[in-house]
């Protein structure tokens, strides 16, 4: 079984938020693979379902994002599972928007979810890193991940999320390489092979024959002329 965490804050006036991006990624995974309604447990809503070969538990963590590891640790304990099992989604300041990088273990870089989940699992979990940019200065952090997407960021998120939700059966497989790739597709789409057919060259135009040359003598020319 795998754990599938998306990291954000609850409610509508956090929703759409850079920070929920996490929230997004498994809400669209959840609606296009037939999962089960969302319901309330460990702290947060859970969906079940199924991606792929492998049965999958989406987890959306209802204790605000600095205290995330509550509810992650509470599911991971019921389940029984290790921190291989869990993969979580999550904003990532230091990618540009649009991007998506895999990674297993590490630091968690000052992310305050990342941050209370490894004090309850360790680090050893694997994470889908979400790019969404950085503000440009650290004061400022706070208050860009806590605000909306803008307009001109809707169609890279949307393909993003997509791409996510394409790839998520080859991701609970273990199978990164396919996920990216699906990632890829949405997200930067290879250019058609086809060209525009050229107007076909116009044909020549004929040239016309000049004349036969007149042999006959004048007197012959005049006399055929009375004839």
């Amino acid at each position: 079984m795998r754990l599938f965490v998306g990291l954000g804050n609850p409610g509508a006036k956090y929703a759409g938020n850079r920070h929920n991006i996490g929230f997004m990624a498994v809400d669209r995974i959840a609606e296009d693979h037939g999962f089960s309604p969302w319901r309330t447990k460990f702290q947060g809503v859970i969906a079940e379902g199924r991606l792929g070969r492998e049965k999958v538990l989406l987890l959306k963590p209802e204790t605000f994002m600095n205290l995330s590891g509550q509810s992650v640790g509470e599911a991971l304990r019921f389940y029984k599972l290790t921190p291989d099992d869990v993969t979580v989604f999550h904003d990532e300041l230091d990618l540009a928007p649009g991007k998506c990088r895999v990674k297993t273990g590490g630091g968690h870089a000052g992310h305050n979810g990342l941050r209370s989940i490894h004090g309850h699992i360790g680090e050893s979990y694997h994470r889908v890193r979400l790019g969404v940019g950085h503000p440009g200065h650290k004061d400022k952090v706070a208050s860009y991940v806590l605000n909306d997407f803008a307009k001109a960021d809707q169609n890279w998120l949307d393909d993003l999320i997509r791409g996510i939700s394409d790839g998520a059966p080859a991701l609970a497989d273990g199978d990164t390489g396919r996920f990216m790739n699906a990632v890829a597709l949405r997200v930067a789409p290879p250019r058609s092979s086809k060209t525009t057919p050229k107007d076909p060259a116009p044909k020549p135009q004929a040239t016309p024959e000049p004349p036969a040359k007149d042999t006959r003598n004048p007197l012959q020319r005049l006399a055929d002329r009375f004839k």
